[in-house]
Formats: C-alpha cells, structure tokens, sequence
C-alpha cells in the first residue's frame, strides 16, 4: 500500500512526464529552460519522494502550474 507522500511524488512524476512530453522538450531541455539540473528532472520524473519543492515549482512554472498546500478531505465516523 502506497503512502501520501508515495501517491503525491507519482502524481508530480506523472505530471511533470505529461507536461514535457505535449512540450516537446527533453529532459535536458527541461532542465536547462526552468534552470535546474538535468539529475533533479530525472529524480522527480523517476518518482523520488524526498525532493525540494522550492525546485519542483521552479520546474513546474515554465509550464504555469505550482504545488500549493490543501486539505485533506475529512472522513465522518
């Protein structure tokens, strides 16, 4: 069974894969355009779960999207 952080780290995988892919854009390209290194745009396509969100938005900006806090749905008893 997958964690939050499991689920939301392949979720920005996923993301971020689409993103580049309908762009055109390598993952060189990727990383070299939003300006950080081409090992953090593989680390964060390949799922890893400890990356810096600070980063991920920088990457996720060439594209017009960030990361941003929610709340969890509450469950009732």
């Amino acid at each position: 069974m997958k964690s939050n952080a499991q689920d939301t780290s392949s979720g920005i995988s996923a993301k971020l894969k689409e993103l580049r892919a309908k762009a055109g854009l390598t993952q060189e390209e990727l990383a070299k355009r939003s300006g950080v290194g081409l090992r953090f745009v593989r680390e964060v396509e390949q799922g890893k779960a400890t990356v810096r969100v600070d980063k991920v938005n920088q990457v996720l900006a060439l594209f017009g999207y960030h990361l941003e806090a929610v709340k969890d749905h509450e469950t009732t008893p």
